[in-house]
């Protein structure tokens, strides 16, 4: 009899110790699960944007449970970043986009839909000038300084011995880059010059990511800065890039 009331107690004081090793089994399953769902969807969601970044892109999946967004495939809000997107031919454009009502159900022609995004767009002097450089006037442009006060941006021609004068603004849904002053020791410079200046600057602000228009352009100490807007948009399919495989979410 004595055994008997002895060894029950102890069976019972180990269901405690069984329990909280089940629990914590699986949150570490719940952890796990979670851990590999938001690299898988991040990988995912960073391989159907950058074509339309031009670059290679951070995503950012907050503090929204992924592991039924992995299921459903989708999800209310995705942060994407960039610091060398290239639209057309502009090059080190730094981007910070949101796209809310994300669906990745995807077929051969499409890789899901958005409903809606915006952007921050920020486009330094130095990336103007290496855009220049890169279409190959750039030996001819020395120098790209930004005038807010103005509204303007000034491009130095020949080491400076000439100037070109720019002033981009909205208009409507896109983005209009006037000559406001073109003149080498008070003389006017050649046409071809100015217009291929203004025709690279006006082709990188045409075109820009996920269906996006421009809202506001400022100019700034250091450049210029954008921010863009976009409705429902439907994602191409992912491409894959230099042999590697596209992943499938």
């Amino acid at each position: 009899m004595v055994g008997m009331t002895t060894s029950a107690p102890r069976r019972r004081s180990r269901l405690p110790l069984v329990a909280a090793v089940v629990v914590i089994a699986l949150v570490a399953a719940l952890i796990g699960g979670e851990v590999y769902a938001r690299n898988r969807v991040s990988q995912c969601l960073a391989t159907q944007f950058q074509n339309d970044l031009g670059s290679k892109v951070d995503v950012d999946l907050g503090w929204q449970p992924v592991l039924l967004s992995l299921v459903t495939k989708s999800f209310s809000s995705v942060d994407i970043s960039s610091d060398d997107s290239r639209f057309g031919p502009a090059q080190d454009m730094q981007v910070r986009a949101t796209v809310n009502d994300v669906d990745l159900e995807t077929s051969e022609t499409s890789g899901g839909t958005i409903g809606s995004s915006t952007a921050d767009v920020v486009w330094s002097t130095d990336g103007i000038l290496a855009t220049l450089q890169q279409q190959g006037i750039g030996s001819v442009v020395s120098g790209v300084t930004a005038d807010p006060g103005a509204g303007t941006l000034r491009f130095d021609i020949v080491g400076g011995l000439a100037a070109l004068t720019v002033a981009p603004t909205v208009s409507g849904d896109t983005i209009d880059v006037r000559t406001t002053d073109a003149s080498i020791l008070g003389i006017g410079i050649p046409t071809d010059l100015a217009d291929s200046v203004v025709g690279i600057l006006t082709d990188s602000l045409t075109t820009f990511p996920l269906g996006m228009t421009p809202d506001t352009l400022t100019v700034t100490d250091t450049g210029i800065e954008l921010t863009l807007s976009g409705g429902q948009y439907q994602i191409p399919p992912a491409q894959a890039d230099s042999g590697e495989q596209a992943l499938s979410c």
